[in-house]
């Protein structure tokens, strides 16, 4: 048995099962809270900044949004390492990874900033922005930039909290820094300040946030020592053999994903931007929701795939898509179904061009939810190489075609570009190169993992199609409809589409995990 201050050295040791369950559960409730606040907040900033301005402020977050791939991969690689050395009870080895690339992180983040300079110089010629927007645009962009730069040089602490398996912390930390920002957001715009003002306050919020994300590093690991010193070239080439795939996934990702309000900022305007958001933010809202499962299984599935164990592989393949689609179907269907109505509660009239860009983008999201469990297990027990040049593939075909049809189809046409593409590679690509890896049948992998899932789709969508002519308009209506839609697909789902065994199953971990949680209420 361990000695309790080498437990208190390397973070003790909690039940597997409260662990993720603290772990899942705070960042579903950080998904919550930045998905509330996000819709309260976007139509409040158009009304007081105008459409215009709101759009170049998206348009230079969009820009920042793909900074993050200068950390190389580093980032995802760190968390394995951190995580491999804390079971190995290496310390010496830990503080030499962590401050090896501390040095490069930090190096990392001044390149951000030189590149963040480098774009606010040429912006009038990058973007098709007013000349009144110039200079605005450029504030921001350092503003935002230099934050961006400031997180890279500490975000080795994040990489300890996700190591030691105890990201909880930073999920609170983040609600609590969401909620100072949009308070902050609020009062800053109330006030009559303008965009600028709003950037730099909501940065100064987010500036102090990082003092917390450091503090939550050295709880979990009393441990941790950094300096330039430890800096180990094998080190760095230790953690690059792995980090060369997650830069590739990690740039082919953003690309998917934010590519496109840079091509419509670069070919129409930080006003078609705006409109691009609302469906955007909705699609990133619900990819959030419905993705957090493949996350918890990612252990798993390396752990299966080290020893071979492919009738495991097959169960998380047929489960993990099941239940993955199980959670997006009645959220993208539903949404699909009163996009229209949705919008015009939320953000107004004047926004009715986001629906078939909401509607599309939210059928991306089913389709990229639905091989989700498919890309896991590619990445986690075959080679990341093979996710690496699909996403690459994907990304490219997506921004070539956004090119090529924005002209002549706006952003309808860039809606249908991302779809394309996604939709061909999860049906075709990732689905049935999965299937082959462990040994499952394509059209079984169909019927007992697509199937259960999509027939209820139906139902409930005739359902909500049907109940659109006597549900009031209104965003309370409108989000009432769609939360009772939602129980009767998950009760024609449960109680019909899956088998008495697989109903028993759920019912007894969920009522574990409750059991507890009583538990530790009732000791508290």
């Amino acid at each position: 048995m361990s000695a309790p201050s080498d437990l208190r050295l390397w973070g003790g040791f909690d039940d597997h099962l409260d662990l993720v369950a603290r772990n899942v559960g705070t960042r579903y409730a950080a998904i919550l809270v930045d998905g509330v606040i996000g819709l309260l907040l976007l139509p409040f900033n158009i009304a007081h900044l105008g459409p215009s301005a709101y759009g170049l402020w998206a348009l230079m977050a969009t820009v920042t949004v793909h900074f993050s791939v200068l950390d190389l991969g580093y980032g995802g690689a760190l968390v394995r390492f951190v995580a491999q050395y804390r079971a190995w009870r290496d310390r010496t080895a830990l503080n030499e990874i962590l401050s090896t690339m501390g040095v490069v992180f930090t190096a990392v983040g001044l390149v951000t900033f030189l590149v963040t300079l480098a774009l606010a110089a040429h912006l009038p010629a990058l973007f098709n922005v007013s000349p009144d927007q110039i200079e605005t645009g450029r504030q921001v962009l350092l503003m935002i930039g230099g934050f961006i730069a400031l997180r890279f040089g500490l975000s080795i602490f994040g990489a300890v909290v996700y190591g030691f398996q105890r990201f909880y912390l930073n999920n609170l930390v983040g609600i609590v820094s969401s909620v100072a920002v949009a308070i902050v957001n609020v009062a800053v715009l109330q006030a009559g300040y303008g965009l600028v003002e709003l950037v730099a306050a909501t940065t100064l919020v987010r500036v102090l946030s990082l003092a917390a994300y450091v503090w939550t590093a050295l709880h979990v690991y009393p441990g941790l020592r950094l300096s330039p010193r430890m800096f180990r070239r094998a080190r760095l080439r230790e953690v690059t053999g792995f980090s060369v795939y997650m830069l590739i996934l990690d740039w082919s990702m953003r690309l998917n994903f934010s590519a496109d309000a840079l091509v419509i900022g670069a070919l129409l305007s930080t006003a078609a931007v705006a409109v691009w958001t609302v469906g955007q933010r909705i699609a990133d809202i619900v990819q959030q929701i419905t993705n957090q499962l493949n996350d918890a299984l990612f252990p798993m599935v390396v752990d299966s795939g080290a020893v071979e164990r492919r009738d495991r592989l097959r169960l998380i393949l047929q489960q993990g898509t099941r239940l993955s689609l199980a959670l997006a179907m009645p959220v993208c269907v539903g949404v699909i179904i009163v996009a229209d109505r949705l919008i015009e509660a939320w953000v107004g009239p004047g926004f009715s061009e986001s629906v078939f860009v909401t509607q599309v983008l939210l059928a991306a999201v089913l389709c990229r939810v639905g091989a989700a469990s498919a890309s896991l297990i590619l990445k986690g027990a075959w080679h990341p190489r093979f996710n690496a040049w699909v996403n690459a593939a994907t990304a490219v075909v997506n921004v070539t075609l956004s090119i090529a049809v924005i002209r002549q189809f706006g952003l309808s046409g860039v809606a249908l570009a991302t779809f394309v593409p996604v939709a061909g590679a999860a049906a075709f690509v990732l689905f049935p190169t999965a299937c082959r890896r462990v040994g499952l049948p394509l059209g079984e992998a169909v019927r007992h993992a697509v199937w259960p899932a999509a027939w209820p789709a139906v139902i409930f969508g005739a359902l909500l199609w049907w109940t659109r002519a006597i549900t009031p308009a209104g965003l309370l209506p409108t989000a009432c409809q769609l939360i009772a839609g939602g129980l009767i697909y998950e009760v024609l789902f449960f109680r019909f589409a899956i088998s008495p065994g697989e109903r028993t199953f759920y019912r007894t971990k969920v009522l574990q995990l409750l059991g507890r949680y009583r538990h530790l209420a009732a000791a508290a």
